[in-house]
């Protein structure tokens, strides 16, 4: 990205550009602090484990029974079935409220042999194209049927079909539709940004989300910038100077 062209990303006030960056704050937000799920995912995940393992285990002439003694002194939380919802549960919550985050990053995988090859206009078409006919669409209808598989659940006061399971199963399917409705802004957000390209001013410049400019094309791989192995000496450089002393 040239000096030039960051200067006038930070100069940017076009109404629309200003209000696909707003989306993108709250979408990155809900990510960045979705993704400390992670944490507990991890957490309840290593507990089940060793829980199994050192179940009915004799060390030094003693029986051990690490998950039973959760369950009886600690909580009954910690009872496999239990545990193995939670972590279900957790990763549902993951991937849910980072999926807007992986779109406006650009991180969600791209199967764009022809498309990576094309003018920044044609490739804005592309995304508008996209967007508009197709994941913008498709997030509202799934956003619907998640409120209605929602809705169900609460009113009918939905468990586990297990006798040991987790309750109040309405939570982690509203909480399946908040990632929704952030993914739907997310793509609003680049609907945005590929219309003002399309249609705006040539001479506009501003932080796109999914796309390059022009003059920044072959600086980077899908959001990730480009090693420059030109201007760095290569290890095989150094081992052939190495070997010649």
């Amino acid at each position: 990205m040239t000096e030039s062209t960051i200067a006038s990303h930070e100069s940017s006030s076009h109404p629309l550009v200003l209000l696909s960056y707003k989306l993108r704050i709250f979408v990155e937000f809900v990510g960045k602090n979705g993704a400390y799920f992670i944490l507990p995912l991890v957490g309840f995940t290593m507990i089940d484990v060793f829980g199994r393992k050192m179940t009915n285990q004799t060390i030094f002439g003693f029986s051990i029974d690490a998950q039973l003694w959760l369950v009886e002194n600690v909580s009954k939380m910690f009872q496999s079935t239990m545990l193995q919802e939670m972590e279900w549960h957790f990763h549902t919550v993951l991937f849910s409220l980072v999926l807007g985050y992986g779109f406006t990053r650009n991180r969600h995988v791209r199967v764009d042999l022809v498309r990576m090859h094309l003018q920044t206009k044609v490739q804005a078409l592309i995304e508008f194209i996209g967007t508009s006919f197709f994941m913008i669409p498709y997030t509202v209808v799934v956003i619907y049927f998640c409120y209605v598989f929602t809705y169900d659940s609460f009113v009918t006061n939905e468990i586990s079909p297990s006798l040991v399971g987790m309750s109040h199963r309405w939570i982690i399917k509203t909480i399946f539709g908040v990632g929704l409705i952030v993914a739907f802004l997310s793509g609003i957000a680049v609907w945005l940004q590929s219309a003002v390209v399309l249609f705006g001013s040539k001479d506009i410049r501003f932080e796109l989300m999914t796309l390059e400019w022009a003059e920044d094309m072959g600086e980077g791989v899908e959001g990730y910038k480009r090693m420059v192995l030109d201007e760095q000496e290569t290890d095989m450089k150094k081992i052939g100077e190495e070997g010649k002393g």
